[in-house]
Order: C-alpha cells, then structure tokens, then sequence
C-alpha cells in the first residue's frame, strides 16, 4: 500500500525515536524512507556591517548547517540499513519548514508523511506554533502523527 515514506527529523532529542518507529512501519510495508532536514535559511544582515564580512558569515552558516543535516542523515541512514530498510537522505535550507516538507514529499514521490510532534501543548503551540499542524492542514497526502 505505502512504498514511500516521507520522515522531516530535525536532530534534535525526539529524532532517534522518529527514525526507528518510521524503520519499524517501513520494515512493516515492506517499504523505502526519505529522511528529509530542514535547516534554517542564512539570517539577514546586521545593520552597519559590510557585505564581506555577511558573506563570510553566511558561507559559515552554509557550511555548519549542511554539516548538521548530513550527521543526522547519515545517522538515519545507519540504522535504516541496519535493518535493511531502503534509505535517501535530503535537505534544504529554508525558513519555511511546513512548506518545504510538503513541497519535497510530493517532488520525491512519497505516499506517507511519517511527522514526530513535539507535544508542548496549546500554550506551546501559541507561542512557537506547530509544523505537524500546518502540514496536516495543508498536504494532500496521508500524514502518520508519532507522539
């Protein structure tokens, strides 16, 4: 039924339990993942500083960010074959998290989106908003909710 599973992890506490219960229900299917980072686009310039001295912070951003998302990735990947599950590794760079995983499950032609939710509660939501939310309310695919 599912071949395909979409799984964003973020690298942060809760993203090890989301790779194994994602390995576990592809193990299941008989299916393949694509692990999928979203790393933070490159922040704004300060004012009064000089287009050098930004570029050179931004291409240290580039570098740090795509370092992280590569360890997490490699990390999944690991465990994947592990258990002999088949694995592709992605990221982008942007500040709009909801869109992109949305965006990049249907480019990579996924038919499940597995999401892990960090469970903070309403004020939570208030105040830092929820990415499971918004991709719930937005993709039009299946969408599994781990929490």
């Amino acid at each position: 039924m599912y071949k395909n599973l979409f799984v964003p992890v973020d690298g942060g506490a809760q993203s090890v339990r989301a790779m194994q219960a994602s390995i576990a229900l592809a193990r299941q299917l008989g299916a393949a993942i694509t692990g999928f980072v979203v790393e933070p686009d490159v922040p704004m310039p300060a004012m009064g500083g000089t287009i050098k001295a930004y570029e050179a912070a931004s291409t240290r951003h580039i570098e740090r960010t795509d370092a992280h998302a590569r360890s997490i990735l490699t990390r999944f990947e690991q465990l994947a074959a592990e258990a002999g599950v088949g694995f592709t590794g992605l990221h982008a760079q942007t500040d709009g998290v909801d869109r992109a995983i949305i965006d990049q499950a249907e480019t990579s032609g996924c038919d499940m989106i597995v999401m892990l939710t960090q469970g903070r509660g309403s004020f939570g939501e208030l105040l830092f908003g929820s990415h499971t939310k918004q991709v719930l309310a937005q993709t039009r695919l299946p969408l599994l909710v781990l929490h």
